[in-house]
């Protein structure tokens, strides 16, 4: 149970106590089940865990608890499930499934162990794989409650088993009456302590889209209810007006409640703040209770009894006096386990604050002292440090950060071994004999770090710890080093799209070696340099040392550089990734780098077969590689690595393509600064929905800073289309202009998303071209303009073909340029719109409606109603199914412009008197080409004024844009010719 020794009432809490009954009785039934319980310090968490344990158990089920603690920058990877598997292997029952788990094992057992360079491939999803069904097992035997307190204070690791363990539970289905799965997880975290950067903000965001998750917000009890548990508390009455100020400073947090309360009972007064009343209770027991109270805090939340003793020096009964002091003031909680709580994380603060600097040192060093020796007793490197830290102890904090870092890179904490390497790195220039007493150098420790900030997705990071690298590389007489600190610096800026700086210094690393003989250090450098040189269209470099570099690989046996060689090379083969002869090439590059245990390369192998197939027009099948990669990437705690989030950027794009516009959502999620693409990845389902927002999201992703290429891209499709949609063709062309210049700037000027991004330019220039031949007006002055976009278009078309065959969805945006094309010019062709339909019928369904809606145009202007009808209806019954509301609209106008619709709502509206006079004067300006402000300078209104009729106008007569609009309104005689046309 979560914090044992609760005496305190339970009061109140009915909705939340149901929620929690509900979680459990599903898990028992075999439904599992996650609830995620936020609330400030101090609100009622851990009474609520408290209560729910103790119910699970008198149910039947197995109770298992892990507590995160706050040790500032050190963390303890995956302390609750230690914690957890403490509790297993102390039951001789649980202790015989343990046994069958020897991953898991290795993790109970990990304690202090050293890092010896050498990490283990594969060890991260064998533990992934190991808990999980190590919980399975034990769920085997009787449901199984876990509950996880204070996760705002989790390390990566633990953050990162959560999220795995999580996605591998899935709701029992309709009609499944056997047991799936007995299992039930409760999770408590401090909601006032999520600042906008905590790192488990995103965690969250995600972990609330599983089927089997929620959230439960515990806010304060009410004012009743906060007096009913000050009257529960103690034995003696309290006058009421002691009650009602108590009430009115506890603010309905119950601890605040409970402590005021316990500061009236012994006789303190109310004090001015609830630090103060805890300082107060402190200071009210004996002196050798506040020394034992104090030590305590500097362990942490918790301390081990022996440990505790040995720190504090007394004789073991004045100890167990203090304690048994502390205990019966509820400072502390005493555990099964020999150990002892604060009541609080906030006593544990006051009483650390309470000490002073002298006393703070001295007392961080003598845990630092003990914890050295009691490894075999469980005493970790990571806790250590922090001592050593606390303490000035300089070298002892060196290398207990390096023996922490290397704990943590062996059990597969990419964060925590950042955060240790740098405390060492921060450390390393005040140890004079850093390097004779840790037995590295200050180059290797920074490369180390770059390597697990690209592994946590941290791009940017990355690239500077290299640089950091480089910068003290100077004349290092080591050209192998010199070079490897090139070749990782280029690796790493090419994941921030800085692709001309990462070909010179692969360049430069592959210039300090020899090639001959062979050296490891040369085949990476070369599979950097083939990287960036196909980055950069440096087909000759990607050829030629492409092939040296396969042949080096082969000779030393290095699978992990042949895969990735293979991958960089095949765009330059006849047999690309969109061919089923490339995707086998892809196939190998998986096998070998799977073989040689290279998570991050396989996972670049399986983006390679999702993308190809992406751009093959096998949809459904790239949506499959993506759930296998990002399975993989979850399974090793991977999921922030690069080609993670690439794999889930083509997740969302996938299901955006099919229609399954709710899943893409989900799939976007949130990633590392560097990667916004990627949270944004379905920012086109907003788009097409006319949801608000989504012009200030795309412009924020589009502006953001360092330069991302992708994010570019994905941000200014969604500018244009947005323009596109609103029927502001200005907008549409000068957003076109600016996306495509800052998409040429690294070197390639026909990127084969132009012929995207020119479509739907030339699509807003067609429509407004359609409008003004409908009111009689000159579409002339966008000829050029469309004539342009159309020449740009085709280049591209033909560059890219050159190159290498365009893929289904290549195809059909060339088609639907020269049919927009022919649109802005006049031309009604129902051959061109037939071929465009029929090319987008590869699996793009919301591109494939929008197409409907102008051939259903183009039928219906050849006199071929019928066909007209059936192509609108089909297009409708898409948008509907997508929620696709501007697509529907402009449907729905098609449908009365064209007479396909049962009324004509347009001439309705006028016949029923709902376009007002000013409506109907708004609507003539609108003829004349005015824009809002002009509007409102004609007819001395605001601009926004202006902006509310005109969308009303649109609204009423049912068209998609202020050009369509006059054309209804000119065609149904709704406006007649001015005064001076008269």
């Amino acid at each position: 149970m979560p914090q044992p020794g609760f005496q305190t009432p339970f009061v109140g809490r009915g909705a939340e106590t149901a929620a929690l009954d509900d979680v459990l009785a599903r898990a028992r039934a075999g439904d599992p089940r996650a609830l995620l319980l936020a609330g400030d310090a101090g609100v009622g968490k851990s009474r609520l865990l408290a209560e729910a344990a103790a119910r699970a158990a008198a149910d039947g089920m197995t109770v298992l608890t892990g507590q995160c603690v706050d040790l500032g920058e050190v963390g303890l990877p995956y302390l609750p499930f230690t914690e957890i598997l403490r509790t297993v292997a102390a039951d001789p029952a649980s202790a015989a499934i343990l046994d069958e788990h020897p991953a898991v094992l290795r993790l109970h057992g990990a304690g202090g162990s050293a890092y010896d360079g050498r990490t283990e491939p594969g060890v991260r999803l064998r533990l992934l794989d190991d808990m999980a069904a190590l919980l399975a097992d034990l769920a085997e035997q009787a449901p199984l409650l876990l509950v996880l307190e204070d996760l705002h204070w989790a390390d990566q690791s633990t953050r990162d088993l959560l999220r795995f363990l999580l996605s591998r539970l899935a709701p029992q289905r309709a009609g499944e009456t056997a047991p799936h799965q007995r299992i039930a997880l409760l999770v408590s975290l401090r909601s006032d302590d999520l600042h906008r950067r905590h790192p488990l903000r995103p965690l969250l965001a995600e972990l609330v889209r599983l089927p089997v998750v929620a959230r439960l917000d515990v806010g304060p009890l009410a004012d009743a209810e906060v007096a009913e548990l000050v009257r529960g508390l103690g034995s003696d009455p309290l006058p009421e007006d002691t009650v009602a100020r108590i009430v009115e400073r506890a603010e309905g947090n119950a601890f605040y409640a409970e402590e005021l309360r316990a500061a009236t009972a012994d006789d303190a007064g109310v004090p001015a703040g609830l630090a103060e009343v805890l300082l107060v209770r402190i200071e009210q027991m004996p002196a050798t209770a506040q020394r034992v109270l104090r030590t305590a805090a500097v362990a942490g939340r918790s301390v081990e009894h022996g440990l505790l003793r040995d720190a504090v020096e007394l004789p073991d009964d004045d100890l167990d006096a203090a304690l048994r002091e502390a205990v019966g003031r509820h400072l502390l909680v005493s555990g099964d386990d020999g150990s002892y709580s604060f009541r609080h994380a906030l006593t544990r603060e006051a009483a650390y604050g309470d000490l002073l600097p002298g006393e703070r040192v001295r007392l961080h060093a003598v845990f630092a002292r003990l914890l050295g020796s009691l490894e075999r007793r469980g005493g970790s490197a990571a806790e250590r440090a922090h001592h050593h830290t606390a303490s000035h102890d300089l070298p002892g904090a060196l290398t207990a950060s390096l023996e922490a870092a290397g704990h943590a890179a062996v059990v597969g904490a990419p964060a925590e071994e950042l955060r240790h390497v740098e405390a060492a790195l921060e450390l390393w220039d005040a140890v004079p004999d850093a390097a004779e007493l840790t037995g590295t150098d200050d180059i290797a420790l920074t490369l180390r770090a770059s390597a697990a900030a690209v592994r946590m997705g941290e791009a940017h990071r990355a690239v500077h710890l290299a640089r950091a690298a480089l910068d003290r590389v100077g004349s290092h007489g080591d050209t192998l080093v010199a070079a490897k600190v090139r070749y990782t610096l280029a690796s790493s800026l090419m994941n921030v799209d800085s692709l001309h700086s990462a070909f010179e210094f692969s360049r430069e690393a592959l210039a300090l070696i020899p090639e001959e003989p062979p050296s490891l250090t040369w085949a990476w450098a070369a599979a950097t340099h083939v990287q960036a040189a196909w980055y950069i269209r440096r087909i000759d470099v990607v050829r030629d040392v492409g092939k040296r570099a396969l042949a080096a690989a082969e000779k030393l046996g290095a699978d992990a550089v042949q895969a990735d060689v293979l991958i960089s090379t095949l765009a330059t083969h006849e047999a690309n990734r969109q061919t089923s002869e490339g995707r086998e090439i892809l196939y190998r590059a998986r096998d070998l780098a799977r073989r040689a245990g290279d998570t991050a390369i396989e996972l670049r192998a399986m983006y390679g077969l999702a993308l190809g197939c992406f751009e093959a027009g096998l949809v459904e099948e790239s949506l499959a590689w993506t759930d296998e990669g990002l399975d993989l990437a979850r399974r090793t705690a991977q999921t922030s690595s690069p080609y993670s989030l690439h794999l889930r950027y083509v997740r969302a794009l996938a299901l955006y393509t099919l229609g399954r516009w709710d899943e893409a959502l989900k799939a976007a999620g949130s990633a590392p600064s560097a990667f916004g693409h990627v949270a944004e990845g379905a920012l086109y389902v907003p788009l097409g929905r006319g949801e608000p927002g989504v012009v200030d999201r795309a412009q924020a992703l589009f502006d953001k800073r360092p330069f991302n290429w992708t994010a570019t891209l994905v941000a200014g499709l969604v500018l244009v289309d947005e323009a596109v949609l609103r029927g502001d063709v200005r907008a549409a062309v000068d957003r076109f202009r600016r996306t495509f210049a800052r998409l040429i700037e690294d070197d390639d000027p026909y990127p084969p998303v132009g012929v995207r991004l020119a479509t739907l330019a030339l699509s807003a220039i067609a429509d407004e071209a359609t409008a003004l031949r409908l009111t009689g007006g000159d579409p002339g002055g966008w000829a050029a303009e469309a004539a342009e976009f159309a020449a740009l278009a085709r280049e591209i078309a033909a560059r890219q073909e050159a190159v290498r065959p365009s893929g289904p969805e290549g195809i059909a945006w060339a088609l639907r340029a020269e049919a927009e094309f022919a649109r802005a010019e006049g031309r009604s062709d129902v051959g061109r719109w037939e071929r465009v339909v029929a090319a987008f019928d590869y699996g793009n369904v919301y591109e494939h409606a929008r197409c409907r809606l102008r051939l259903a145009e183009a039928y219906a202007a050849a006199g071929r109603r019928a066909e007209a009808r059936d192509v609108l209806e089909a297009a409708q019954a898409t948008a509907v199914a997508l929620g696709a509301t501007p697509l529907r609209a402009a449907l729905d106008a098609l449908a009365r412009r064209t007479g396909l619709a049962a009324a004509d709502s347009a001439a309705a509206a006028v016949a029923a008197g709902t376009l007002t006079t000013r409506e109907q004067e708004v609507l003539r300006l609108l003829a004349e080409g005015r824009t809002n402000r002009q509007i409102g300078e004609a007819l001395f209104i605001s601009v926004k004024t202006a902006s509310v009729h005109v969308s009303n106008i649109l609204a009423k007569v049912g068209a998609a844009s202020r050009g369509e609009a006059v054309a209804m309104a000119y065609r149904k005689g709704l406006i007649g010719p001015g005064p001076t046309e008269r």
